[in-house]
């Protein structure tokens, strides 16, 4: 192949995507080779590409390539979650554009309409992560309710429920009117919401009083059965023991009852109790056996218990009830109000507490060994900030509502019987077996069961994905379950930590009696360069395909790589995109310049050529051990930037520069083959970052074998260190350097030799001379003993270097230039010699800085007396 003229990353990148695909490039199977495995995070089947999947999966890829190219047996499964609540509110949407209502449907028919969406529409984002690169074995892609996954959640419930951990019974949910089902506490977001607190008048019976009580919540007044006052509140000392008081409107006589638990404080210090609408309402009405009153219907709106509102949506009744009050002089008066209020984080509805008859799954006994496994380290996570809100909520654990009322799902396995009572059982005739034996009766038939309506919580099956992927609940002995699992590592957002982290690791240790992942490592929030977070609602999000039709997919996996550390927030700017598709064109540019160079083999190579390879042999084993430091840990970006420091630095501006050979000139062969071998080396070093470019360009290195990759070349491996080498270039890269900038300062042209004097000591780095001469354009380094007062001088480490101006400058204006800089050192002196000058200073800070700014201030009076020495030959 010849590559082409100009680097344009929309013409390599499907080319190259493909080839890995065709070649299996990605699959794996168990051998004897140690195994890297991870678990993609599924996204919803309803799903499509942002930005947060792109961080994610950027950096799963990074690693899982990292792994591949080190020898191990790379892994990454793919698939996608069902997702319930999202995707039966997408097939309802599409039923009704069809004129087809849910209700109007039995559920096999809608069954058969939620397929054909997921069939049509579902799985976009899978396809789209193959133009982000994903390296992912897409032989193994998953999906949460296929036939495998499926019945492995069905046996896990059976398997629970006859462990005594899954329950049944009536109790307060968070009940989501808008999908009409039960959530968990982890599926409730909580937000400051701005209301009012109505003060309404209860009638005290047999008086002529009221007690005033406040609310939030007017509406369900309909469902009041007692009110509650603190026994030790003097304001209702009054009131006698066997009180009773009139619901506003209602005209419902209710006690008053007394416990400590009403807050003195809050309002006027009496609270309305409504067991069916309000958790903290429930445990009194349970203690104190109070009635309860159900007033709402499952979509929100009022039911036809109380006669009152009945059909009116609970948000028109609160407005309408407070006229209501008003005009029956029942509202003493309304204050504005701000509260947190839970909402559902599918739907966005407000969450209705209702006693709800569900499905519980006990968690106790299951957080103990996985809250263990954090806090002992024996799984990791980074950043380790993230331990302390795992452990605050595995002590605190609740139980989990497993159930939900919806039909895309895993249906409940349990049956229920003619006379009451139920079975759970894996299938349909296993529950008749269980019922026939349960019930005593052997001509029962299958008709004479009915299977439970709900299904489960989605994250009832995602939480057995590492499991489940591999077949280990089904067929626990499986070879690729003992292969693959535990897996390495799981890259995941921190909002998920409960929902699913902590939930993965429970399931591990209950079926595996392992670890599910060694490592977390937690993403942050992606938000825009004002610190915004991207989201459709403010059009701040660009569209992740549209930045990569523009800057290619390598180009915008630096942008990401660049912005992003564990767990902090990206602050992502699109100009980051620009950088990463510049570094693409800049690492092309480079081979292209390296592959126009002329060789001549007969040429020896020089004595600059040889110490710029020994060089860089260097500077490449440096970088290479700090990003194996960097990956151990987890510092990505780090590694990132490091790679990205040494080509564009260390390689390209300086390493390329010294063996550039002159215009026509040849190369010799010793020093092409090196560079060449170095361009192999950090492609290899590159790939896992930029996998497109680096391909092509490998593949032009050499000539390949028909399905040979860079994917599962090795990486490269650092030569011996010698950093007594490194230090010493150091030394001759600040002379270049301080070459250069008296240049600019005195506007010399590049192109006019100069010489450089120096007298010599230790810190000269004499074996870095022709290096020194070819990188500065020097005519000449002459040794010196003694100080060039007419020319410029520059310091490095203990080493004076003069550069003679005779003849070669304004004399005019260098003296003003001096005497602008005679002033700053004499300031910086100034406030150096101040520090140092303060005893409680000296004797209070540490003994490194104290001796820093002693340095400091010896490097002052150094660079003083050296422009005064050049002034001196200006007069």
């Amino acid at each position: 192949m010849q590559i082409a003229d100009k680097y344009l990353p929309q013409q390599i990148e499907a080319k190259w995507y493909d080839y890995w695909i065709e070649n299996g490039l990605f699959h794996s199977e168990p051998d004897a080779r140690r195994p890297y495995t991870v678990v993609i995070p599924p996204p919803n089947v309803t799903g499509m590409l942002h930005m947060g999947h792109m961080l994610n999966n950027t950096l799963q890829d990074v690693l899982v390539r990292r792994a591949r190219m080190s020898g191990r047996n790379a892994c990454w499964v793919p698939g996608m979650d069902h997702a319930s609540i999202a995707t039966e509110a997408k097939v309802v949407a599409m039923l009704r554009e069809r004129g087809i209502e849910k209700s109007q449907l039995t559920r096999e028919e809608f069954l058969r309409y939620a397929w054909e969406w997921k069939e049509k529409y579902g799985g976009v984002i899978l396809r789209q992560l193959r133009k982000l690169g994903a390296s992912c074995d897409w032989e193994r892609t998953a999906f949460t309710m296929d036939e495998a996954r499926t019945e492995s959640v069905l046996r896990v419930f059976c398997d629970l429920y006859e462990k005594g951990k899954i329950y049944r019974g009536v109790r307060m949910v968070n009940w989501d009117p808008a999908a009409q089902t039960a959530l968990s506490d982890e599926e409730v977001v909580f937000k400051e919401s701005h209301g009012k607190l109505y003060y309404l008048r209860y009638a005290v019976e047999g008086t002529d009083k009221a007690v005033i009580v406040a609310t939030t919540r007017p509406e369900t007044i309909l469902g009041d059965t007692a009110l509650c006052v603190n026994p030790e509140d003097p304001r209702y000392a009054w009131l006698p023991a066997d009180a009773r008081v009139v619901v506003p409107l209602v005209g419902r006589s209710i006690p008053v009852i007394r416990d400590t638990y009403v807050d003195i404080q809050f309002g006027t210090g009496a609270l309305k109790v409504t067991p069916a609408h309000d958790v903290n309402d429930y445990m009194l009405g349970e203690k104190y056996g109070l009635e309860t009153i159900d007033i709402f219907n499952d979509d929100g709106t009022v039911n036809d218990k109380v006669g009152l509102y009945a059909g009116q949506d609970r948000f028109d009744v609160r407005k309408q009830i407070e006229k209501d009050l008003a005009e029956a002089g029942l509202l003493e008066k309304t204050e504005e109000y701000t509260n947190n209020v839970g909402y559902s984080e599918r739907t966005g509805a407000a969450i209705e507490p209702k006693l709800s008859m569900q499905w519980f799954l006990s968690m106790e006994e299951l957080a103990t060994p996985a809250l263990r496994a954090v806090m002992e380290d024996e799984i990791r996570f980074v950043p380790e900030k993230y331990r302390n809100t795992y452990r605050h909520w595995m002590e605190n654990i609740k139980d989990w509502c497993i159930s939900r009322q919806l039909w895309w799902g895993q249906r409940i396995p349990a049956w229920y019987l003619p006379k009451g009572g139920f079975v759970v059982a894996l299938t349909a005739e296993e529950a008749l077996e269980k019922a026939r034996l349960k019930t005593g009766n052997p001509s029962l038939q299958a008709t004479d069961l009915r299977q439970d309506e709900d299904v489960l919580d989605t994250w009832f099956s995602s939480w057995l994905w590492p499991i489940s992927v591999f077949d280990g609940i089904r067929r626990p002995d499986n070879p690729e379950i003992a292969y693959y699992y535990p897996t390495d590592d799981l890259v995941t957002a921190p909002d998920i930590i409960f929902f699913w982290v902590a939930r993965m690791i429970m399931t591990g240790y209950e079926y595996r009696g392992q670890k599910p992942f060694s490592n977390v490592y937690f993403t942050g929030i992606v938000r825009d360069k004002i610190g915004r977070k991207m989201s459709k609602q403010l059009g701040n999000s660009p569209d992740p395909l549209d930045l990569i039709d523009k800057y290619g997919a390598d180009g915008v996996r630096m942008a990401m790589l660049m912005s992003s550390s564990a767990g902090n927030d990206v602050m992502f700017d699109e100009a980051l995109c620009e950088q990463g598709r510049n570094f693409g064109n800049k690492i092309w540019n480079a081979y292209r310049l390296v592959n126009g160079w002329r060789v001549d083999d007969t040429l020896t190579q020089s004595e600059t050529n040889r110490l710029a390879v020994e060089w860089f042999e260097q500077a490449l084993g440096r970088a290479l051990r700090q990003i194996d430091e960097d990956f151990r840990s987890y510092r990505i970006s780090e590694a990132c930037m490091t790679a990205y420091k040494l080509f564009w630095d260390d390689f390209s501006s300086q390493y390329l520069e010294m063996v550039k050979p002159a215009y026509g000139e040849p190369i010799d062969a010793v020093t092409f083959a090196a560079t060449r071998g170095f361009f192999d080396a950090l492609m290899r070093l590159l790939h896992p970052f930029m996998p497109f470019v680096t391909e092509e360009i490998w593949q032009d290195l050499a000539p390949r074998a028909a399905g040979e990759s860079i994917c599962v070349a090795p990486l490269p491996e650092p030569a011996e260190e010698e950093p007594a080498l490194l230090a010493r270039f150091a030394l001759a890269a600040e002379v270049v350097s301080a070459v250069r900038n008296i240049r600019n300062r005195k506007n010399l042209p590049q192109k006019e030799p100069l010489t450089l004097r120096v007298v010599a000591d230790a810190n000269y780095p004499s074996e870095f001379a022709p290096l020194i001469r070819k990188m500065a354009n020097l005519s000449a380094i002459e040794p010196t003993e003694e100080k060039d007062p007419a020319a410029t001088a520059f310091l490095v480490k203990t080493t004076q270097y003069f550069v003679p101006m005779a003849g070669k400058i304004d004399a005019e204006a260098e003296r003003r230039k001096l005497a602008e800089d005679l002033t700053y050192y004499e300031g910086f002196r100034a406030s150096v010699m101040k520090k140092l000058s303060n005893e409680r200073f000296v004797q209070s800070a540490p003994e490194k800085v104290v001796a820093n700014e002693r340095a400091k201030l010896s490097d002052a009076e150094a660079k003083i007396s050296a422009i005064r020495a050049q002034l001196a030959t200006l007069k």
